[in-house]
């Protein structure tokens, strides 16, 4: 599904995370020294930008003031040799972080993606998740003593004593599905979702659970939210979700009927779409789920699919 010239958002990022050479403290130090280092500067999850909504970027010659106010330094990889850092400025308020880092503004990711491509928004999103994880484990979840920084910022290290516990960025997966009606004319059911407007729908999702296979977890919310049972579930692609450390997984499934029943909490309403009226829908400015998401990807595959 991810073909070459249908990256999704946040996906198709470019560099090279040189886990073989990251654990090496004087290889991170000499990195940080290097004049062709860049540094990316980000504030309480938002990026930093200029002009044009451009994200900063600064190379580690013309960085020393963002480095020293920083209250976390990650190392996110190599570009074509060059390392490229985050550093995150949410301790300071928001007029000295961008003071620090030269920018105008501090703008959510998903609000640029339409002017960056696949690549660069990978990075910035990976930049995000990243700096949120250091901001939420700074402490051991076994012991309570405080945890430090290591591995480039990949990993972070228990300090209490007798403890040493060793503490990793976590993925939360989650399955995204196109649920399609049994036999002829083609549809799909999209449900709005509580606290979504009149009129809003999208395709259904949610978490996977301890013990259950991504195609259990399909089953399982389909038939907890929609009172609906799957027959086929076929896997379509991912997508890296860093809001905060999300991973979804598409899919797309065929239901074993068509009555719904919607479980009133997650779901309000639900029903089922013909191509045609999702056309129509689109055709009247309304835009097929979240453009930056892997649900605007089954809803555009799936309308192309057929009639």
């Amino acid at each position: 599904m991810q073909t070459e010239d249908r990256i999704m958002a946040y996906g198709g990022g470019w560099l090279d995370r040189a886990g073989a050479l990251r654990a090496d403290p004087g290889w991170i130090a000499g990195r940080l020294a290097d004049p062709g280092s860049v540094v990316l500067p980000l504030w309480r999850d938002r990026c930093l930008v200029g002009p044009d909504r451009v994200p900063v970027r600064r190379g580690v010659a013309d960085a020393a003031e963002l480095l020293a106010a920083a209250g976390e330094t990650v190392f996110l990889g190599l570009d074509d040799g060059a390392a490229v850092f985050a550093v995150d400025l949410s301790a300071r308020a928001e007029q000295e972080a961008r003071e620090l880092a030269g920018a105008d503004e501090a703008v959510d990711v998903r609000a640029l993606v339409g002017g960056l491509g696949p690549a660069e928004a990978a990075v910035q999103a990976y930049a995000r998740g990243l700096l949120h994880w250091h901001r939420g484990q700074r402490y051991c979840g076994g012991c309570g003593a405080a945890t430090v920084a290591r591995d480039g910022g990949h990993t972070r290290s228990c300090t209490g004593p007798g403890c040493g516990r060793l503490l990793f960025p976590r993925i939360e997966p989650a399955i995204i599905v196109l649920v399609e009606a049994p036999g002829t004319p083609g549809r799909c059911l999209l449900a709005r979702h509580a606290g979504a407007p009149e009129g809003a729908y999208s395709t259904l999702a949610g978490f996977v659970e301890v013990g259950e296979s991504l195609e259990d977890a399909v089953r399982r919310e389909m038939a907890e939210e929609a009172g609906i049972s799957v027959a086929e579930v076929s896997y379509q692609g991912s997508q890296a979700w860093p809001f905060p450390a999300g991973l979804m997984v598409g899919f797309r499934a065929t239901a074993a009927g068509e009555e719904v029943q919607v479980d009133g909490v997650e779901l309000l309403e639900a029903r089922w779409f013909t191509r045609d009226e999702l056309r129509e829908r689109v055709a009247a400015g309304r835009p097929l789920g979240r453009v930056d998401s892997i649900d605007h990807h089954l809803l555009g595959s799936w309308l192309a699919a057929g009639d």
